[in-house]
Parts: structure tokens; sequence; C-alpha cells
């Protein structure tokens, strides 16, 4: 924890910063009421299994780290480093706690302190009281919490859910040629100017390995 202590000491100057939106890679503009991520939101995306549900969340967080806010990925032992640098984010400015064992929520609090985004994945499933405390602390610090849950959930209501509905991949004909693009479909739903769920389609990976915008969807369909 003493290690934890000494990253939010280091990035404090960045997390402290007054901007009252992060920003978010054009293609994903569009799936948030604000058009970026507002500081002190907690965001749900999906489920560990749900297929783009990880990589959603990664793309998330992507533009704030290129522009010079500090990230942390907690709870994520399957994510490489390279496979963070594909979706655009800054290497220098994340800190991976792949396995934070059973003091996951403590780790997590710590890392707020500091960090402007924290992508969370709770190794089981969080107390109401546990979840609510986390929230609190996003808030407080001014911190943007996206959390990956798992299949027992989040107890905690966020400000913004994005669920992974639908996904199909391009690439592969008769079973020949190499994966190329995969197309999900986004339902996003809230608070506030959110409350009414709202239907997206995007690419990620696009052609070039990032998400890459598609047709919006018809929002009462």
């Amino acid at each position: 924890m003493a290690e934890l202590s000494a990253l939010a000491e280091r990035t404090r100057p960045v997390a402290a910063s007054r901007t009252r939106l992060l920003p978010v890679v054009p293609a994903l503009a569009g799936l948030l009421p604000d058009g970026g991520l507002r500081r002190g939101a907690t965001l749900t995306v999906g489920r560990p299994d749900d297929d783009g549900a990880l990589s959603l969340a990664l793309s998330l967080v992507a533009a704030a780290s290129a522009s010079g806010s500090w990230c942390a990925l907690v709870g994520h032992p399957g994510l490489g480093a390279v496979a963070a640098a594909d979706l655009g984010i800054d290497l220098g400015r994340l800190a991976l706690l792949p396995r934070p064992g059973a003091a996951w929520a403590e780790a997590t609090a710590a890392v707020l302190e500091g960090v402007d985004l924290v992508v969370l994945c709770p190794p089981f499933a969080p107390r109401q009281a546990m979840a609510r405390r986390l929230v609190a602390r996003a808030r407080e610090r001014k911190a943007v919490l996206i959390v990956v849950p798992g299949r027992a959930g989040w107890p905690e209501p966020p400000d913004l859910q994005l669920r992974v509905d639908g996904t199909s991949w391009e690439g592969v004909d008769a079973g020949r040629g190499h994966l190329r693009r995969r197309q999900l479909t986004v339902t996003v739903a809230g608070r506030r100017a959110a409350a009414r769920p709202t239907h997206h389609r995007l690419w990620l990976p696009g052609p070039d390995g990032a998400a890459a915008a598609d047709d919006p969807l018809d929002p009462a369909a």
C-alpha cells in the first residue's frame, strides 16, 4: 500500500486539474451525454465475459491518457501492456495492479487518491457499502471510476451504464482471411441527461486497431 500512496503523491498535480470533462476519442464521444467523461462520475461497462466490454472500458480512457492524465487498471490479470497501447493508452501514464488480492477495494481507494481514471474489475462481488465508498471516493477526488463488473454485478447504481448488446467480426470469408474489425452494439443509460436509453454502433477494434465510429441507431429502437 505504500507504493500506491507514493503513486498518488506523484500524480496528484494532474488529478487536481479543474477541467470538468476528460476527453474521449471522437468515436466514443457520442456515447456520453457530455461528449466526455465527467470528473467524479462512476460508469459500468458490460461484464468481463462480454465480448468487447473490457476493450470498450479501456478505450474510454485512451484520449485522456494521451493528453496527460494518469490512469490505473485494477484487477485485470489477463491484460498486457501491448493491448493497452494498441487501444491508445499512454503506457508512461499507466499504473497496473493486475492482482490486488483480497484488499482490492482498499487498493482502488488508494489509487483514486492520485489518478484521473481507474478501470476496475472486482475479483468478487462487492458489498454495497464497499461499492458506495469507492463511488464516494471517486466523486470526492474528481476522478472517473469505470467498473467492468463481475457476474454478480455492481450493487451501487452508476451515473452511466454502457451495455454491449451484440458483436460481430468482419474479415473472414469462407474460412479464409484475417479478422479485421469488430462491430459493437452499445446501449447507454443512466441518470439525468442519460435517463432515456440510447443505442449506438461502433467498431472496436476498427481498421487501425482503435475505436472507430459507425452509423448511430434509432434512440427509440
